[in-house]
């Protein structure tokens, strides 16, 4: 018998976290964070993660376990989303996933494999060379042209990310390819989704809330114990941007507006990537329907599955 899992998806500023831990509360469930950004440590503001009271209301895993200038990539994330699944349903307890990244959780629900190809260090240097003779927008034309699928889910100003895509592209590889038809869990995968202008408006609304939480102090922290500003988490959405105005002499507001932008155009991105995923069970989240509605339903759905 397959493995029981539970998935919460939805762009961001959604409110998957407080559905999924709800759930989890009523559910006897442990939380997989889904969200290639909460599993570095010492960024809390900027990734929007959890708070300390939240994180102890119901076991989370995946959070808080890398320090910032780590590499983390969906290769590591299913291996250890598949040890976690076992591990949480040995111990009668259902697996949430709960995240924004469509790609780490399409390739554990749908068993991607990988074949990422060794690096080489020549072919690297050639393509950083290109993206600061031409700009990165070249390389990343030629990323939609052979690996469509890994540009769709890369910033095209991610050079770093771009590159290594490319290179793998280049050599043969691909960032992932399907194996089976059959899925490996019985999963359960829910969507959080709102009106363009209301989610807009809750976008914009949590960057004021994280500037005046003190993003601008973390992400001067994080500059000032030597976190590489070309790291994959210093290039992420927030801290990018809070990096042009501390150390590139971007005007605030300038800074501000960008991140606001790059929040929204992400939401943008997540939905089209949720739209290859056709077994999503949609719910649609306005200022009418309170969250406890949304959660006892889901909640409803939950119980009669386990039943089946």
């Amino acid at each position: 018998m397959k493995q029981k899992v539970v998935a919460i998806l939805g762009p961001t500023a959604t409110g998957k976290s407080a559905c999924a831990i709800e759930l989890a509360r009523r559910l006897n469930g442990e939380i997989i964070s889904g969200d290639s950004m909460l599993v570095f440590k010492n960024m809390n503001i900027g990734t929007a993660k959890p708070t300390a009271e939240e994180l102890a209301l119901v076991p989370h895993h995946l959070v808080d376990i890398l320090p910032p200038d780590a590499q983390f990539s969906v290769v590591d994330f299913k291996q250890q989303a598949e040890a976690l699944i076992e591990d949480i349903t040995a111990r009668g307890k259902l697996p949430i996933i709960a995240g924004g990244t469509g790609l780490y959780i399409k390739a554990v629900l749908e068993n991607y494999s990988f074949n990422e190809v060794d690096e080489d260090k020549d072919l690297r240097l050639e393509l950083e060379r290109e993206a600061e003779a031409k700009g990165p927008e070249v390389l990343y034309k030629r990323l939609q042209e052979l690996d469509p699928e890994a540009a769709s889910i890369i910033h095209p100003n991610n050079v770093r990310r771009v590159i290594r895509a490319l290179e793998s592209a280049l050599k043969g590889g691909h960032v992932s390819q399907e194996v089976s038809a059959e899925p490996p869990y019985d999963a359960l995968v829910f969507g959080l989704n709102m009106e363009r202008d209301f989610l807009y408006e809750r976008i914009n609304k949590r960057v004021d809330i994280m500037l005046e939480q003190g993003l601008v102090q973390e992400v001067k922290q994080l500059l000032d114990q030597g976190v590489p500003t070309t790291c994959q988490s210093m290039q992420s959405i927030g801290y990018r941007q809070m990096v042009w105005y501390l150390e590139q002499g971007m005007a605030y507001e300038e800074a501000v507006d960008k991140l606001k932008q790059a929040t929204r155009n992400f939401a943008k991105r997540q939905l089209t990537w949720y739209r290859k995923m056709p077994y999503i069970k949609w719910y649609e989240v306005s200022r009418e329907l309170p969250y406890d509605e949304i959660i006892n339903a889901m909640s409803q759905e939950i119980e009669k599955w386990q039943n089946h």
